[in-house]
């Protein structure tokens, strides 16, 4: 018997498959590059082929979206490495997915939530569920369109300060 957990993350697969527009599960490997504005660092890695995940590529990306205040790591949700593949497959992405934000430590999140309007107090960035970002290249309401057209997981437009937000938690929409 499939666990009912199981079940729900085979489904958010196959609806992220339908939402790409893609044969999503027949691709060889998947890619994603990186530029994380606050430390300067590039990163362009196969994080996922031949029917798997690489292992070494997710470290090298946990590195990237690492809170960069602390210097602390944790694992990135795989279904938020997806949701990014998948925004990017559907915008043609030629350009790094620029990172404004992607792991943030409790310490980190406590200090931005007390001094900034918009930090969720239990934000799903401590979970390694969720990334602020940008693209290069694209106008920033055609990449917050994209987001919403995956209808997966929470989608926060901030055209002020230039990104969004995506997560892959409930769904939802706001704007900052």
């Amino acid at each position: 018997m499939i666990e009912r957990r199981c079940f729900l993350k085979l489904g958010a697969a196959a609806m992220l498959t339908l939402a790409a527009g893609k044969n999503f599960a027949a691709m060889p490997e998947r890619k994603l590059s990186f530029y994380n504005i606050h430390t300067g660092e590039s990163l362009s890695a196969t994080y996922w082929a031949e029917g798997a995940y690489v292992g070494e590529s997710l470290a090298e990306i946990n590195h990237v979206l690492r809170d960069f205040r602390t210097n602390q790591a944790i694992a990135m949700d795989r279904g938020l490495l997806d949701l990014l593949y998948a925004i990017n497959l559907k915008l043609d992405g030629k350009f790094p997915i620029h990172v404004i934000s992607g792991y943030r430590s409790p310490a980190t999140n406590a200090f931005l939530h007390a001094h900034s309007n918009g930090v969720a107090k239990h934000s799903l960035h401590m979970k390694g569920e969720a990334a602020d970002i940008f693209l290069p290249g694209r106008d920033l309401s055609t990449l917050h369109r994209a987001a919403l057209s995956m209808n997966r997981g929470g989608v926060g437009y901030y055209p002020h300060s230039n990104f969004v937000h995506v997560d892959v938690g409930r769904v939802r929409s706001w704007q900052g």
